[in-house]
């Protein structure tokens, strides 16, 4: 019996075809072979009449062996010696040249004169003869039925599997065919109750038609079936996940009645949304749970994540707990402190002359605090005096410790791996903590479940009332330069309106292009050679300053400035003190400041879709109207003008990812790159296949529930471990 990880060196295949297998495409085990599936198919083309040929033409034609005769071309500079084998065939209308190169032994012994065969290519001309080079070709038996198969053999599906030098689809072909042989003995991973219940294929049945189609029917039978392997197995993987995690022992935080989240949503001079309470109240009943809230928060630009969380921040200090929120910069780490900071007042200056009564306490903490800051810091997180604290990585380090750590608030998750987030949740004395990771990146929700499916999903959609709209418009600067210099007359006309604008660059400048922090997240596919390299910070200030922006007053940021130094330029500019900032994507996410209405973006078609839209979101903050503009010099029609296009057309962020999808390798969004392996959905593609997707996770999560350790069906956790092994599922847990 044949088994799915039974390695293809001790099967049916010879030493030296399984070696080339296993160097070439990476297949190393029978079910690797099984499921590298053809790309596409061909047709061997109509049965033609020879005198109907036409060159260019993929044909099949029917036809008897005039004669057939071998001859050795002699080698030549560059090309070693080969056989040669031709002949010639007639159907009675017309003639038609063959030419086979090498084995043409084994031709001229197949092709006698006088036999019949089916033969298929495509038609060349040469020296004045058509002809087909090294065409497919089927002996007929003269039985009478020979027009019969000769449409059939014409109609037939030829698969095309993804070839590489050395091993071409033919032989792939010739491979599969073995190994087909055997399929009816393999073990089906999908419980016979789910097949019937969704009318699935059996797995033998799925690969031969797979494989070795009769019809197009047959392909998008085998198709559907092999999607639900894929996302079932996926979905199990999750499913178990969620369940391992439900086990797990947790504090609950149920708040306190009258305690400083009811002080604050009473001092709150505006009133939330509906999205914002719906997610609140769901937060609420898992920080309620005794096992820990594992929760994904995404929200559009300017949807009021950061409210969210801080309400669920101070439930859990209501609850005698604390809190913390991870940073990925300190621009970001130092700008929610302040935020946090101001959004609480009193209630958050516990001990000082104006603290509330029933105040907390929100420390800072990162990596370039002085000696002193620090100390504070980590005593206020010690002793339980801050109920909130702030932070980058450095809250990670061994040193600092919490007095009843809560929960876990993690920003821009995707910026973050599963060892770092883990580090703080042993930080927890009392069980593990509760963790609620936010994105502000919107995902497509077929996305969400298969990547995120570990985790609870929740959306916020709504964005806060009184947010002005922000227009967005392609500046085509080198076919247009004076749309260019308009946008400079514009952030003077909003500087003298008492408004600000942000000009965003790829790179730093003044070096080669380096470090990660210079480099857009973009498609560097495109470049093209010998193109100049993208525009930079210091560079674009100094042209501005002495240029279109000459007495405004301008100042540069970016993430090789010291951090003080950083954090006293988006102070400035947060007081109105700056009129422009020149910035790299340091200021991507996080950065809150009401008064700024323009964004320039230079070299727009360096970013992706999503990171344009993060940066949009920084302007058109408040009640003030927001422009971006995004500046290319990437030809109009090319797929970078289309990206830059799609942002403009819509500020919908959901709507955006969707697009962002589509325009990128599904197996980037997979986490192909961060697992360092192959992606185990070849079939599976997450827009396309969302209700399918969502079926899966229903069924995986009943079969779980029932059985979490799979031992009523050793086939379905044998493919859970040979699809997704334990060190390929890591990348679940990162973004």
């Amino acid at each position: 019996m044949s088994t799915w990880d039974e390695p293809l060196s001790k099967g049916p295949l010879r030493g030296k075809t399984a070696k080339a297998l296993a160097e070439k495409l990476g297949l190393h085990t029978l079910g690797d072979l099984l499921r590298y599936y053809p790309r596409r198919y061909d047709r061997r083309g109509d049965l033609t009449d020879l005198a109907e040929l036409r060159e260019g033409e993929e044909v099949t034609v029917q036809a008897r062996v005039l004669d057939a005769k071998r001859r050795t071309v002699p080698a030549r500079q560059g090309r070693r010696r080969m056989d040669m084998m031709e002949a010639t065939v007639t159907d009675g209308t017309g003639r038609l040249h063959l030419t086979f190169f090498n084995r043409g032994s084994y031709h001229q012994n197949a092709l006698v004169p006088g036999r019949l065969a089916m033969l298929s290519g495509r038609v060349s001309t040469f020296k004045g003869r058509r002809q087909l080079d090294h065409p497919q070709y089927e002996l007929l038996d003269e039985d009478g039925r020979e027009g019969e198969r000769a449409r059939a053999y014409a109609d037939e599906l030829i698969p095309v599997y993804p070839a590489v030098k050395g091993m071409d689809s033919t032989t792939i072909t010739r491979v599969i065919d073995v190994v087909l042989a055997d399929v009816d003995s393999l073990s089906d991973p999908l419980p016979p109750e789910l097949r019937e219940r969704h009318k699935l294929l059996g797995i033998a049945d799925a690969l031969r038609a797979i494989h070795r189609p009769a019809e197009w029917a047959d392909v998008g039978a085998a198709r559907r079936r092999l999607k639900w392997d894929e996302a079932f197995v996926l979905q199990l993987a999750l499913a178990r996940r969620r369940h391992q995690a439900e086990e797990l022992p947790a504090k609950p935080r149920p708040g306190a009645v009258g305690g400083i989240l009811d002080a604050f949503d009473a001092r709150l001079p505006f009133t939330l949304t509906e999205g914002q309470r719906e997610v609140g109240e769901r937060l609420a009943d898992r920080l309620d749970a005794a096992h820990p809230m594992h929760c994904l928060l995404q929200g559009d630009v300017g949807a009021g994540k950061t409210l969210v969380a801080l309400r669920a921040m101070l439930r859990v200090v209501d609850s005698g707990g604390q809190a913390v929120m991870l940073a990925p910069t300190e621009v970001l780490a130092q700008q929610h402190h302040r935020s946090i900071s101001a959004m609480l007042g009193a209630l958050g200056r516990a001990g000082q002359i104006d603290g509330a009564e029933n105040a907390t306490r929100v420390a800072l903490l990162t990596g370039s605090m002085n000696a002193a800051a620090r100390r504070e810091a980590l005593l206020d997180a010690a002793s339980g005096s801050a109920g909130i604290v702030v932070g980058t990585h450095a809250l990670l380090q061994e040193h600092v410790t919490f007095a009843d750590l809560g929960l876990v608030v993690v920003d821009e998750q995707h910026r973050f791996g599963v060892e770092q987030r883990d580090a703080l949740r042993e930080k927890a004395v009392d069980g593990r903590p509760h963790v609620l990771v936010m994105t502000a990146t919107p995902i497509p929700r077929t996305v969400a479940m298969t990547v995120y499916g570990d985790l609870d999903v929740v959306a916020l959609t709504q964005l806060p009332t009184g947010r002005a709209p922000v227009s967005t418009h392609v500046v085509p600067a080198k076919e247009k330069p004076h749309f260019l210099a308009r946008a400079w007359e514009r952030i003077r006309e909003e500087a003298v309106d008492g408004h600000q604008a942000f000009v965003v660059c790829p790179r730093i400048g003044d070096d080669d292009r380096g470090g990660a922090e210079e480099e857009a997240d973009g498609h560097p596919e495109e470049d093209v050679p010998g193109a100049r390299p993208p525009l930079a910070v210091l560079d674009v200030a100094a042209r501005l300053v002495e240029g279109p922006l000459s007495g405004q007053r301008v100042e540069v940021l970016h993430g090789r400035m010291a951090p003080d130094d950083k954090d006293a330029v988006m102070r400035r500019f947060a007081a109105g003190e700056t009129d422009a900032v020149v910035s790299t994507t340091v200021i991507e996410v996080g950065v809150d400041v009401p008064n700024a209405t323009v964004m320039v973006i230079m070299d727009a078609d360096r970013f992706g879709v999503s990171q344009l839209h993060q940066l949009r979101g920084r302007v058109g903050r408040g009640r003030l109207p927001g422009l971006c503009l995004l500046v290319t010099d990437a030809e109009e029609g090319s797929p970078a003008r289309e990206r830059l296009a799609a942002v403009a057309a819509t500020t919908d962020g959901f709507e955006l990812s969707r697009v962002d999808l589509e325009m990128r390798r599904e197996g980037d969004v997979l986490g192909d790159a961060q697992s360092g392996a192959r992606s185990s959905l070849r079939m599976l593609t997450l827009l396309k296949d969302e209700d399918l997707i969502g079926q899966a996770r229903e069924e995986a999560a009943e079969y779980v529930s029932g059985d979490p350790g799979l031992t009523g069906y050793p086939p379905l956790a044998e493919a859970l471990e040979t699809l997704l092994p334990e060190e390929r599922a890591e990348y679940l847990d990162k973004a």
